[in-house]
């Protein structure tokens, strides 16, 4: 059998382009297509193709193409379904492991992770521990990229927000530094020993200034320092958390600062969570330290507050975690809080806002799990928990896209933890809701405070005294309230050592003394007199006080 072969070619053009037309030039093209829609042929053409168009369009139309044709395929759900999973793992490379204190993003395109570790812990009985913090390629976790050497521990390790290579550090001795990573692993400035800090540093931010150079600093004895890079010999201010006068004021009876908050866009500004639960907002134009601490919460939280954050789109609307609970304020309402969730089994440890989605915040438990919020979707429990690990998580850092958290724990363990699409990225009604939301509460929380204000005044009317205390509105100060209180305070101190009598005569085996309540009530005035007239009840010293 015989094969004969033969080669052959067609040259195609139709619907093509012509050779000296270039496709990646968008001018190009719509000059030629405005050249060939001039053409005469052009609508002859098209209304011959219009037809066989036409009837592929009804054939289309005719058939359904969401038909389902296998019953037993699980159907795609609409809504994304909110998941976390761990990316990254960085490892303190110090033996033994130490605590995880503070994270911080570098500002170029935040491919750095800046970690402090520190242990803590009051009078622990621990074997010699490094000093050392790393600085980490997040796409790197086998070896961190480079390793800082302070003299003391870093408890917190803050980038400069417009010089990657610029970090300050607070250390647990007091003394703040900063750091060029391009000089090396040592500290190129160190404040004076005795111009720093009494406690550790527990807080730097830096602040929004024109030379970038200027950040300031927190530490649990109650001081805030204001710093600057270019002379760090000296702090360039100081401000004491205590309200006294200012030339009353003493360390000794400061308040403890927990945490800062600073935000870039009211520049004189800041915020302080005290270890009291305490919050107060400051305000650097202030000319005495009672008027730069003006605005205060009170017994915000049953102790330490852990994080304290502005919302980034609300600043009047700001973040606190503390105790067993976050609770989301409106600088309207000084009396609560407008949204909080509920008391957890473990203690929260920190918090922080979604940096894109306006409703989301983060809160981090001592049983190792990260709880994520969403106010628009629903506001009794977490719209996702993850048991991260086993140890107490000890700090979060938001990426600034928000898809990436940073989170650290007791065992010196970073996690890089990835969040789903529909908890990073915000929606296009989001920002209205969340707005008509927030004031909603806020308005409902100042009738409740009109409320509770009316109340009291109408309380106070009801009780006997000068007509100035039932003007006033503190009426603690009155002298009524005063007389009161001592009272109650004298009443519980005769049970009290009564109590103890009892205890003692039960303990020699003999007799009970009789009960002396009567002759301390007597001097107080809290039992019947002769007359048997009542004056004045535990009952009523108890409502006043």
């Amino acid at each position: 059998m015989r094969a004969e072969f033969t080669n052959s070619s067609l040259n195609h053009f139709e619907g093509g382009w012509p050779k000296d037309i270039n496709l990646t030039d968008e001018e190009q093209t719509k000059r030629y297509r405005r050249k060939i829609e001039k053409d005469e042929q052009f609508y002859h053409v098209m209304m011959a193709l219009f037809k066989n168009m036409e009837s592929c369009i009804l054939q289309n139309n005719a058939v359904n193409i969401y038909q389902q044709y296998f019953s037993d395929v699980e159907s795609t759900p609409l809504v994304e379904r909110s998941s976390a999973r761990t990316v990254n793992v960085y490892q303190d490379q110090s033996t033994p492991n130490r605590p995880v204190t503070h994270i911080s993003w570098s500002p170029d395109n935040q491919t750095k992770l800046a970690i402090s570790h520190c242990n803590l812990v009051f009078q622990a009985v621990v074997a010699k521990q490094a000093h050392v913090s790393y600085i980490w390629e997040v796409e790197n976790p086998n070896r961190p990229l480079i390793t800082l050497k302070p003299e003391q521990s870093i408890v917190c390790l803050e980038y400069n927000q417009k010089d990657p290579h610029i970090l300050a550090s607070g250390q647990v001795n007091g003394q703040v530094a900063i750091w060029d990573i391009r000089k090396g692993a040592e500290p190129v400035e160190l404040s004076i020993r005795e111009n720093s800090f009494v406690d550790p540093v527990l807080n730097v931010l830096w602040i929004n200034s024109k030379t970038g150079t200027e950040f300031f600093s927190s530490s649990s004895d109650g001081q805030i320092k204001w710093w600057d890079t270019r002379k760090l010999s000296d702090p360039t201010e100081t401000l004491i958390l205590d309200y006294a006068k200012d030339e009353e004021q003493q360390v000794s009876n400061a308040l403890g600062a927990s945490i800062l908050e600073y935000e870039g866009t009211i520049p004189t500004r800041f915020m302080v969570g005290t270890e009291q639960g305490m919050i107060i907002s400051g305000n650097r134009k202030g000319k005495t330290a009672i008027e730069k601490m003006a605005l205060r919460i009170p017994n915000a939280h049953l102790g330490p507050i852990m994080a304290l954050q502005r919302n980034p789109a609300f600043p009047k609307n700001f973040l606190t975690v503390g105790d067993w609970t976050a609770k989301i304020w409106s600088e309207d309402c000084r009396e609560s809080c407008i949204i909080w969730t509920s008391f957890h089994k473990a203690a929260l440890t920190d918090g922080a806002w979604s940096p894109t989605r306006l409703s989301v915040f983060f809160t981090t438990r001592a049983d190792g799990t990260l709880d994520v919020w969403d106010m628009l979707q629903q506001q009794k429990q977490a719209s996702l928990s993850v048991r991260v690990c086993d140890e107490k998580l000890t700090c979060l850092k938001a990426h600034d896209q928000g898809r990436l958290i940073a989170l650290g724990n007791q065992n010196g363990t970073t996690y890089l933890v990835e969040l789903s699409e529909n908890l990073s990225l915000s929606v296009k009604n989001d920002k209205m809701l969340l707005t008509s939301m927030l004031d909603r509460e806020a308005r409902r929380e100042k009738i409740l405070e009109a409320r509770n204000r009316e109340l009291r005044l109408k309380q106070r009317q009801k009780q006997p005294g000068p007509k100035d205390a039932v003007d006033d509105d503190e009426d603690d100060d009155g002298k009524v309230g005063v007389e009161r209180f001592d009272n109650f305070v004298k009443n519980s101190e005769g049970e009290f050592y009564t109590t103890i009598e009892k205890e003692m005569a039960k303990m020699k085996g003999v007799e009970e003394p009789e009960d002396t309540l009567g002759e301390e009530d007597q001097d107080t005035g809290d039992i019947e007199d002769g007359g048997g007239n009542e004056t004045t009840t535990n009952e009523e010293a108890t409502n006043t006080h």
